[in-house]
């Protein structure tokens, strides 16, 4: 851990606090508004369960566009930083005609296309932190951590403002609107990075990962392939609910304590060469998704009175749940794949869970909601035993099915 340090301090500082700011403001940009944004639709512009899913599902639909932005623009043309900047001038206009929009059917064409416009942003801020390090794997944590610090903000930020509780939440959009300008303008700032395939040709096998479908015949992979995307759709309901959730059952100031869930991601991001080295990876992605099935039953059996320290359980729990599957699945995928198929293999895995798993889930998760719908406001015990069943039954039959092997052995 002390040489993942010193070899950070080689990277000059000025540079490291670019990177930082511009991951801090990155996920800023995000998290002020995606959290909360269930709620703003429920409250103030009156969406049912379905209209929220499609909402969030927008994440998924921009998740399955941005490689294509990246494969063909990104890498072949205009220097990083330069696209950074312009999708985050577009998206800040975006989010600010987005927040004055008084019905579902006009905010879903602006949210869709900010969406197509932001998720490329996250390929593009790391491709411009790894180009600065000379050793990613060593320093690149302590620099995207920063951005997990600017989600947890936002939520801070949206307590501090009382936007929940004084029904303002159409604030969050024009925050982030402002954010994301200012980072526009920043983004022309950073250092300088080139399009790496500058003319090459780029296929398209290569855009959406299809070079690394090959993978799929190791019985193991294909199970981990399956699992990851299935495994989304309880994540899905996480994202989608649990801020309308803890606000109907009279969780005061939600969108602050559901930081904790970040705060809990970064504790064990830093805690995962540990874990890595001791437990192996069959282990590891048992322990995430075992961590999915405990979460949904604090939230099934919590309550806002006597039962909120389950509540606060199942939120905390979100650090395991997304650091034990997904990013011991990044580095098990990045090892089977090897360096020729390494990013196509990362861009199959992204559209199979990002895309494919979570589109589903979202949609699902609306239904549901709509499904146990009450006067007054829902059964959420029924709605979470949903996600429960869904995540203890790809657990066990990962559990069956997928042989552990070799230890990840990675150097730290």
């Amino acid at each position: 851990m002390y040489y993942f340090y010193l070899q950070l301090l080689r990277m000059k500082t000025t540079t490291r606090i670019q990177l930082a700011f511009m991951m801090f403001l990155n996920f800023f940009v995000w998290g002020i508004w995606f959290v909360t944004m269930g709620t703003y639709l429920t409250t103030q512009l009156d969406a049912g369960g379905v209209e929220i899913g499609l909402a969030y599902g927008t994440q998924s639909l921009g998740a399955i566009v941005a490689p294509f932005i990246i494969g063909l623009i990104a890498d072949k043309y205009f220097a990083a930083q330069r696209i950074l900047g312009v999708l985050h001038l577009t998206g800040g206009l975006l989010l600010y005609y987005l927040s004055s929009q008084t019905n579902f059917n006009a905010f879903y064409p602006y949210l869709l296309t900010y969406m197509i416009v932001y998720m490329p942003t996250l390929a593009l801020v790391n491709a411009i932190a790894f180009k600065q390090m000379a050793s990613p794997e060593k320093e690149f944590s302590a620099i995207r951590v920063w951005g997990t610090i600017g989600w947890i903000a936002s939520g801070l930020l949206i307590g501090w403002l009382a936007l929940e509780s004084s029904g303002t939440l159409d604030q969050t959009f024009k925050i982030a609107a402002l954010v994301s300008l200012v980072l526009g303008v920043y983004s022309f700032m950073l250092p300088n990075t080139p399009p790496p395939k500058a003319g090459t040709q780029t296929t398209f096998g290569e855009i959406i990962g299809t070079d690394a479908i090959g993978l799929l015949g190791d019985k193991n992979y294909l199970v981990f392939f399956i699992t990851s995307m299935l495994i989304c759709i309880p994540l899905a309901f996480y994202y989608q609910e649990t801020n309308i959730f803890l606000n109907e059952v009279g969780v005061t100031n939600a969108a602050p304590k559901m930081t904790m869930g970040q705060m809990s991601e970064t504790l064990f991001l830093f805690l995962m060469p540990l874990f890595f080295s001791r437990l192996g990876v069959k282990k590891m992605l048992l322990i995430g998704m075992a961590a999915w099935v405990i979460r949904y039953l604090c939230f099934g059996f919590g309550d806002a009175g006597a039962g909120v320290g389950l509540l606060y359980a199942g939120i905390i729990l979100h650090g395991i749940c997304y650091d034990f599957f997904f990013v011991t699945g990044q580095v098990y995928t990045d090892q089977r794949a090897g360096e020729k198929i390494r990013s196509s293999a990362q861009g199959m895995i992204t559209l199979a869970t990002y895309g494919a798993g979570m589109l589903a889930g979202f949609w699902l998760a609306g239904l549901i909601a709509d499904q146990y719908k009450t006067a007054a406001g829902h059964d959420w015990n029924a709605i979470w035993m949903v996600p429960t069943l869904i995540a203890t039954t790809i657990l066990v039959l990962f559990f069956l099915l997928f042989k552990d092997p070799s230890s990840i052995k990675k150097e730290i």
